[in-house]
């Protein structure tokens, strides 16, 4: 019996060092800050250098918060966030899975902000025309060409299905490796929850997100100085040349009501700008940035509403009851 508790604790003591020191031939052990590097969830490449992932984001549980002091059930998610306390002080079904419909494009201007030049030219292809009669367009004609800047005004204010494909396109040369780029920067910004399978947020079952997703793909957004220049403006008059070389122009309006002064904040609150988005199976959805009296920055959102005018009127209730 003695020399049977030797020879365990003889394996014990092998396996222990096997799991400390690792498998590989150098006896180097895992560097988990080096490999978390190369994925992009961190920016440095060790903890001396690293700063903890969430240290800057409002982070909590699956515990819903205030459902029932509000009129929640005109929507399937909602949540409320405070960033300059990183409290979450709404929270409705936050890690359910959800349609994004066109807030999709809050991610395709961060990536095209990232990875493009606002200034390069883009020629907008039939396929990007290619869009169904009752979709949101920003009225592109093939052969136009426009800047990359001017496409992300007519991807988010006019919510332009159109714009998103020749953004893609202009980007990564076709769609599907735009999305793939989409997908990896979700990834790395936390948005573990989500897939996405177009550019534009039509409809698709494998195309999802959650509130707390898109709440980390918007507040990364927002970092951006011309992502907050093109979500606070109300209209944009472009100008650019179509296929036979004609300089042409029009004018895009914001959908977004609370721009548009169809819709009010309510007091002390200050809307600075957002993205809607609409589908039959994603329902109303609205991501909004706003400031408190406090001048604190509020992101709020509220996904499968089900009307427009349930939509802003629960954004307003859960504003107006935790924005502050």
């Amino acid at each position: 019996m003695k020399c049977t508790n030797k020879f365990l604790a003889l394996v014990l003591a092998l396996s222990l060092t096997i799991c400390l020191t690792g498998c590989s031939k150098d006896n180097t052990s895992y560097d988990v800050y080096k490999t978390s590097h190369n994925f992009g969830i961190i920016q440095g490449n060790y903890a001396s250098e690293s700063n903890l992932f969430a240290s800057n984001l409002a982070v909590t549980d699956t515990t819903n918060v205030g459902m029932d002091t509000v009129d929640s059930q005109v929507a399937s998610g909602a949540g409320v966030f405070n960033l300059a306390t990183k409290e979450v002080t709404y929270s409705q079904n936050i890690f359910e899975k959800l349609y994004p419909a066109s807030t999709t494009k809050i991610l395709t201007a961060y990536v095209a902000l990232k990875y493009g030049d606002l200034d390069q030219e883009i020629t907008v292809s039939e396929n990007a025309c290619d869009q169904a009669e009752d979709s949101s367009v920003a009225n592109l004609n093939p052969g136009d060409k426009m800047t990359l800047r001017d496409l992300l005004y007519g991807l988010m204010l006019r919510s332009g299905n159109d714009a998103a494909i020749a953004i893609a396109e202009g980007i990564s040369g076709d769609v599907d490796t735009f999305v793939n780029l989409m997908n990896q920067e979700a990834t790395a910004l936390g948005a573990v929850n989500s897939h996405f399978v177009t550019p534009n947020g039509l409809h698709d079952e494998d195309h999802y997100t959650t509130v707390y997703d898109m709440y980390l793909i918007f507040n990364a957004a927002i970092q951006n100085d011309d992502f907050r220049t093109i979500l606070q403006t109300t209209t944009y008059n472009v100008f650019y040349t179509t296929s036979d070389g004609t300089e042409t122009s029009q004018t895009w309006n914001t959908t977004n009501y609370y721009l548009l002064g169809k819709e009010q904040a309510p007091d002390g609150i200050t809307v600075i700008g957002g993205k809607t988005g609409t589908t039959g199976e994603a329902g109303y959805c609205l991501v909004l940035l706003s400031k408190n009296e406090q001048n604190q920055q509020i992101i709020s959102i509220v996904f499968d509403a089900d009307a427009r005018t349930n939509l802003y009127y629960l954004m307003n209730e859960i504003l107006n009851l935790y924005g502050e």
